[in-house]
């Protein structure tokens, strides 16, 4: 299973940005799929996670700012940043928590590459 993201650049403070995840390989399912990111000195953080059924979670820094997405058909996760800060400069990283065909019974944990959002004041 190979996560790839995409999106990342240089934006302004107030601005918007939008980063795209697709997870392809042998995958039965997908229960979650989320970003997380990792600013420089800082430990990775989990941004936003959506279930298969919608349900999201965010964490407060970004309430009412970032949006998340995704689509089960196409196995897609989108973060739609809108507003975004100085604070929001960091490798964002997709995830995905993935059953594959070859072992349905237990799920694993997959990441992305990371990709970096610079933004500058």
């Amino acid at each position: 299973v190979q996560l790839q993201a995409s999106g990342g650049g240089l934006v302004q403070a107030g601005g918007s940005q939008r980063l795209s995840c697709a997870a392809s390989g042998s995958i039965f399912s997908i229960s979650v799929m989320g970003w997380y990111r990792q600013a420089p000195g800082k430990q990775r953080e989990l941004v936003a996670r959506i279930m298969g059924g919608g349900s999201t979670v965010y964490v407060d820094s970004v309430k009412g700012r970032f949006t998340i997405s995704r689509d089960n058909a196409k196995n897609t996760v989108n973060l739609q940043m809108n507003s975004v800060k100085p604070e929001d400069t960091a490798v964002y990283y997709c995830n995905a928590v993935v059953r594959t065909f070859s072992a349905v019974d237990y799920e694993r944990e997959f990441w992305g590459q990371g990709t970096l959002v610079t933004v500058s004041s």
